[in-house]
């Protein structure tokens, strides 16, 4: 359709045209053919001006629309990618909720059909009981000696299955766990004299009588095993146990703590990396003394045995009393800079009160403390207290140390410590320390009572057969075994 503008446009050109043509005819004298013809020729150049004129117009406006589309889509193209980018990170999570889902359900399946486990094996023990109670049914043989065992205090409930030391632990100079034999009672306190007890140490450690026992420390509240702490213990002459609390005076008295020490660093090695085959996250406890830490030849021969096994130290943490680190002096001090240089850990134990300063012992490379239940949920006992022990776990975090929570005998206890944020746990409740002995070659003279055959029938038919090296052949030294052989001498 044609414009108004274009309209009167044309006519003001014809109007201008014949205006000139009836000026030079009137005015100039010019003829009216003449006149004629030069208003025709100004007509034609005004139309053909007015033509290119919006000719070029059309044209830049068309540029003009042409750059607004443009830009447009451009906008358009980048609003497109990015509810790409949005619906794939969506489509992510919803795979990963999936997946996790389905992980939480497998999990608390199988808690559901461990729990069922357990719930029969209770209620058979309970069956088994009413029987012997009644009298009036035969009661089997292994019923027999599990009645005349040594009884399980009150307090512990029947251990999780994962909870267990797991076999995979036995090196070369370590077997299986195996429980305490029936008739011996583990962690016997005997009277006994300064000098009786140093003579008992010595002759435990001439005779390698030295046991490693282990306690997993666990996650709460899922009570998975996360860690294992190594404790030592010592055999007399008739097979009775003592406890570190009984002995250490006696063994650093008689000069012979950093030889234990060194025996259990090297155990406790051997039991690593035998869990860590299996489950790379686990991790072992070796407890130090006081007396090992300042000794400085001692602390050679171990801080050289750690400098071999260096590739386990994220793994192996060195456990010290609270009192140790409360008393450092500067040569206790460098030696503890020097392990931590090497990328070893630190926790402490024996705590006897919550006056802890955080950033001085995360600047000297402790990562965990143990702290008693009783300390932590008894208001008496943490009266004194420079923090309130509900705020314990968060100021400890901050700073990169973990709180563990030990000696726990309830299960009232893990509920009040999961109020206070409490992540590991350790004590009975979840599992009693269990031995790791030394192999002792078994000869065909060697007799056993029926009870320990019923046992060995037991434990053969539940464990594979080893393969024994010939006798004639010399035993296998490791680097970790020459480094021990070299610390401790010949015996």
């Amino acid at each position: 359709m044609i414009r108004i503008s274009t309209i009167f446009i044309a006519i003001c050109m014809v109007l201008v045209a014949a205006s000139l043509g009836m000026v030079l005819y009137a005015i100039a004298g010019i003829s009216g053919s003449e006149s004629a013809i030069v208003a025709l020729t100004a007509l034609t150049f005004m139309i053909l001006y007015n033509a290119v004129s919006m000719r070029l117009r059309d044209r830049s406006e068309s540029g003009g629309q042409i750059a607004d589309l443009s830009r447009g889509t451009a906008d358009l193209a980048r609003q497109v990618a990015e509810y790409g980018r949005r619906l794939a990170v969506v489509e992510g999570k919803i795979v990963s909720a999936n997946s996790a889902g389905q992980e939480r359900i497998q999990a608390v399946v199988g808690e559901i059909n461990e729990l069922g486990s357990l719930v029969k094996q209770l209620a058979s023990s309970v069956a088994t009981h009413e029987d012997m109670l009644a009298g009036g049914a035969p009661v089997q043989e292994t019923t027999v000696s599990a009645a005349i065992a040594p009884p399980v205090p009150p307090v512990r409930p029947p251990e999780p299955r994962d909870l267990p030391i797991p076999a995979e632990v036995a090196e070369d100079t370590v077997t299986a766990v195996t429980p305490t034999p029936v008739g011996a009672a583990p962690d016997v306190s005997i009277g006994r004299s300064d000098a009786q007890m140093m003579a008992v140490v010595k002759s435990a450690v001439a005779e390698n009588r030295i046991d490693l026992y282990l306690q997993p420390m666990v996650t709460l509240p899922q009570r998975k095993v996360r860690f294992y702490e190594a404790m030592t213990r010592l055999r007399d002459d008739k097979e009775q146990v003592i406890v570190a609390d009984d002995f250490i005076a006696a063994a650093e008295a008689a000069g012979l703590m950093g030889q234990i020490d060194h025996t259990m660093m090297l155990r406790c090695m051997q039991v690593l990396r035998r869990l860590m085959v299996r489950n790379k996250d686990v991790g072992v406890f070796c407890n130090v003394a006081a007396t090992t830490l300042s000794h400085t030849e001692l602390f050679a021969n171990c801080i050289d045995f750690l400098e071999a096994n260096r590739a386990l130290a994220p793994s192996f943490v060195l456990e010290f009393k609270q009192s140790t680190f409360r008393n450092l002096g500067p040569i206790e001090s460098e030696h503890l800079a020097a392990l931590a240089q090497r990328g070893f850990r630190f926790s402490i134990d024996h705590v006897t009160d919550l006056r802890i300063e955080p950033r001085e012992l995360a600047d000297r490379g402790v990562r965990f403390i143990k702290v008693p239940a009783a300390l932590l949920l008894d208001p008496k006992l943490s009266a004194g207290s420079d923090i309130h022990p509900a705020d314990l776990s968060d100021l400890l975090g901050r700073f990169g140390i973990d709180l563990i929570a030990e000696r726990i005998e309830g299960e009232r206890a893990v509920v009040d410590l999961l109020d206070f944020d409490v992540r590991f746990g350790q004590g009975f409740l979840f599992a009693a320390p269990r031995p790791l002995r030394p192999e002792t070659p078994a000869g065909p003279a060697q007799t056993k009572s029926p009870q320990d055959t019923n046992g060995s029938a037991k434990s053969a038919r539940s464990e594979p057969a080893r393969s024994e090296p010939p006798k004639n052949d010399p035993p296998r030294t490791t680097g970790n075994a020459a480094l021990a052989r070299r610390a401790t001498g010949p015996n």
